[in-house]
Parts: structure tokens; C-alpha cells; sequence
């Protein structure tokens, strides 16, 4: 039986890792699925798929690094948009903003998530839970906190108002069936992006506002 070549340091590209791990991202965002064959990502990349094992030492590993390289560059920006000096409505408004942007750029990303909290061993699993949903929750019970202390914010629980966004962006993103047989479109262009932006900005604050 015929096995993949086997590669080492010397052969392997320069930046075949990202280009794998974008690969990857592309795939599953352009078919709307939290899958990839090897060899679909072989062809697509134009490089060897012995690499997949040399760099994270199976498809579940690709997996995981892509989760990593997705939530890392989540978490960092919500470190970042909390530690600007801003009103909390501002804030909030540039942050269900990036949001939206996420899961038009990675609408696979909840669905991904989710399969690999509930497949991996438990070590796995809290350490998705610790390194990414447990500091977006503390975020996001600052964000509001500091909002309701300010009067601006009605006194909402902070962890349904993170499902309450979170879920408003992944499901938008993530129904491109009802898009096609409903809507006559399955397209995410930039300008359906812009439109939902605009939308969950408004719906999601007038639920929050304290009525003036």
C-alpha cells in the first residue's frame, strides 16, 4: 500500500503553513461546510499534502491550528477595543461591527468551534474554553457592566447578551441554503455584508439603549 511521501524542514516551503491553514479557511467558506479533503486542499494550495502531517500531524490538527489562528486574532482585537478609552455605546457598536466582519470572513467559525469542543479529550476542550470563550465572556460582562453602571445600557444579563450577538452573526452567515432557495442568492458579497452590519448594529443597540 502506497503512503504519502514523507517531508522534512528542508523541503518545506517557505509560508506553506499559512498558505495550508488559509487553504483550508478557504475552502470551508467558499463550499459552507466544517470539512476539507486532503486532496482538495492539495490541489487548491499546490503543495504537497505530506506537509499537513509534517506541520500539524494530522487533518484534526489542521483543524485545531485553524481554530487557534481564527480565535487567537478574535480575542486580540476584543483586548484591544476594551482597552481604548471609548463610551461603552461606542464600543459596543464598533464591536458587534467586527463581529458581523468575522463570520462573513470566517462563517464556518462557531460550527468549527463547536465540533471541536465536542470531539476533542476534556484537556483539549477546556483548553479551547480557557484560552477563548472564558476571556470573551469576561469581555463581554465588562462591556456591558460598564454600560449599565453609565446609565447608557438596560441591566441585561451579559451572558445572554453574548449568545443574543454572537448567535445573530454565525446563523446570518451560516445560512447560505436559505439564502439560495429563499432569496435567490447563496453569494456573500461585501455589500450583504455592509447591509447586515447595519442592521445588527441597529437592532442589537435599540435592545440595550436605555430609552432616552
Amino acid at each position: 500500500m502506497s503512503t504519502a511521501p514523507q517531508l522534512d524542514a528542508a523541503e518545506a516551503p517557505p509560508g506553506a503553513r499559512d498558505l495550508l491553514l488559509q487553504t483550508a479557511s478557504d475552502i470551508m467558506r467558499d463550499g459552507d461546510i466544517v470539512d476539507i479533503s486532503l486532496s482538495e486542499l492539495s490541489l487548491r494550495s499546490g503543495l504537497n499534502s505530506a506537509l499537513v502531517k509534517y506541520y500539524f500531524g494530522n487533518k484534526a490538527g489542521l483543524m485545531k491550528a485553524l481554530l487557534d489562528r481564527d480565535m487567537e486574532g478574535i480575542v486580540h482585537e476584543v483586548d484591544a477595543l476594551m482597552a481604548k478609552d471609548m463610551p461603552p455605546e461606542a464600543r459596543l457598536r464598533r464591536h458587534i461591527g467586527a463581529v458581523v466582519n468575522t463570520y462573513y470572513k470566517t462563517p464556518y467559525l462557531n460550527r468549527l468551534l463547536m465540533r471541536l469542543v465536542r470531539e476533542s479529550d476534556p484537556d483539549e476542550a477546556h483548553r479551547i474554553a480557557d484560552s477563548y470563550l472564558t476571556p470573551l465572556s469576561r469581555a463581554y460582562d465588562r462591556l456591558i457592566q460598564d454600560g449599565i453602571k453609565l446609565g447608557v445600557f438596560r441591566d441585561v444579563d451579559p451572558q445572554l447578551f453574548y449568545f443574543t450577538t454572537t448567535g445573530a452573526c454565525d446563523r446570518f452567515f451560516a445560512s447560505r441554503l436559505v439564502l439560495k432557495h429563499c432569496y435567490d442568492t447563496e453569494t456573500l458579497t461585501e455589500e450583504l455584508r455592509d447591509r447586515y452590519r447595519e442592521h445588527c448594529i441597529d437592532f442589537i443597540m435599540a435592545g440595550i439603549l436605555v430609552s432616552r
